[in-house]
């Protein structure tokens, strides 16, 4: 499969995550949210985004589960946060469509929470 972006075509796999993940950037992250129905990217989304983003090049490649991005996001935005608030973002997933948005590879792990 591929993802139409720019004019070029980007290689993903079928469900839709990043076969090469140096082709990722905010711009197609953009794209990518509207195409799912996610609209405007705001900054809470860009803080799952870059968090999910930081465990992976940063932490051995982790994929973080849902209950994992409750405690960090909670901690970064200085509230308790629920699961609904999270999938309020990502409504498909925060682990795991987060992480497509993100340019991330799919997880393997199972479960989102």
């Amino acid at each position: 499969m591929a993802f139409e972006f720019n004019g070029k075509s980007i290689e993903t796999n079928p469900q839709g995550y990043l076969v090469n993940q140096e082709d990722w950037s905010e711009d197609l992250a953009r794209a990518m949210a509207e195409a799912e129905n996610i609209g405007e990217l705001t900054d809470r989304h860009w803080d799952v985004i870059n968090y999910l983003r930081d465990e992976y090049f940063n932490n051995r490649e982790n994929q973080p589960n849902t209950r994992s991005i409750i405690k960090a996001m909670s901690e970064e935005w200085g509230e308790k946060i629920k699961q609904g608030d999270l999938y309020a973002l990502f409504p498909l997933d925060p682990s795991k469509q987060g992480g497509r948005i993100a340019g991330l590879p799919e997880s393997r792990r199972k479960g989102g929470y």
